[in-house]
């Protein structure tokens, strides 16, 4: 199976024109259809707009609904939770409304390195019968794992080379401040994240790391199937730590399989297990 590919999905995908869904939400390719419901959370000093190329390949598959954090773009003036559980809290509450919107009420999470710890978080955080469908982590250790990691390990700067983001703003020294302010809000809110001991979700769970990711260790996937009394799989795909962003549509392939194929049908990288804690 190929990880990553370049953006096909359909004429009218292509041509629609993005949709704000209030402040916290973007469709970048609404669709008429109503099919499954994709919930994409951006990286660290990610925006909705970095998903735009994945929700044009993944139509009509799915339609992509991109989180827009506050304290960047279009909402600039809109101040940062506090903390990470207030984050949580606000997200959790913005994304509620829509939770049973197209495809039958199916829809999954899609997160990015702490877009994943921010994604299955806010799973967590929903009521049992209201959680995703799945959850697909990219580029992210466990939540076991996380406490103090990015925070501690890299500024700003770091952060944006490693990310390759860098490349997209070296020619323009606004626009590279404006990066590092945004990534320097998005690790002081992941600095207040701490892992509480809990019940697992029962969402499928997906873990995935890019071949050429030089911020995490493959091996660091096989600790989300400890989150999770459903399904379970880990992947490695072509890629660095990003695997969708504003010019690369991502891991559509994958995509695809885990949205059209029922769990039981899912090819599994590891064996179903039922975690103990």
């Amino acid at each position: 199976m190929t990880g990553l590919a370049t953006p096909v999905g359909t004429a009218a995908a292509r041509s629609a024109r993005p949709r704000a869904e209030g402040d916290w939400l973007l469709v970048p390719a609404p669709q008429p259809h109503r099919p499954f419901r994709l919930f994409c959370f951006p990286h660290a000093g990610g925006d909705a707009t970095a998903y735009t190329p994945l929700a044009r390949a993944l139509a009509p598959v799915a339609e992509v609904w991109a989180l827009r954090p506050p304290a960047r773009s279009g909402r600039s003036r809109h101040p940062m939770p506090p903390d990470f559980d207030a984050l949580v809290a606000a997200v959790t509450e913005a994304l509620t409304p829509h939770l049973s919107g197209g495809g039958g009420g199916r829809f999954g999470f899609y997160g990015q390195s702490l877009g994943a710890l921010l994604a299955y978080e806010v799973a967590r955080a929903l009521p049992a019968d209201r959680r995703p469908e799945l959850v697909v982590a990219v580029g992210a250790p466990s939540p076991a794992e996380w406490t103090g990691r990015e925070s501690r390990d890299l500024d700003a700067a770091e952060l944006l080379r490693l990310t390759g983001m860098e490349e997209l703003v070296r020619a323009d020294p606004y626009l590279a401040e404006l990066a590092l302010g945004t990534i320097r809000t998005d690790l002081a809110v992941c600095a207040t994240y701490r892992h509480r001991p809990h019940a697992p979700i029962s969402s499928a769970l997906h873990a995935v790391a890019g071949a050429d990711d030089p911020m995490l260790a493959t091996t660091s996937l096989t600790g989300w199937a400890a989150h999770t009394r459903g399904a379970f799989t880990h992947r490695v795909v072509p890629g660095g730590h990003l695997l969708a962003t504003v010019d690369q549509a991502g891991p559509v392939d994958l995509l695809t399989s885990l949205l059209t194929h029922s769990q039981a049908s899912v090819p599994s990288a590891t064996a179903r297990r039922e975690p103990s804690c």
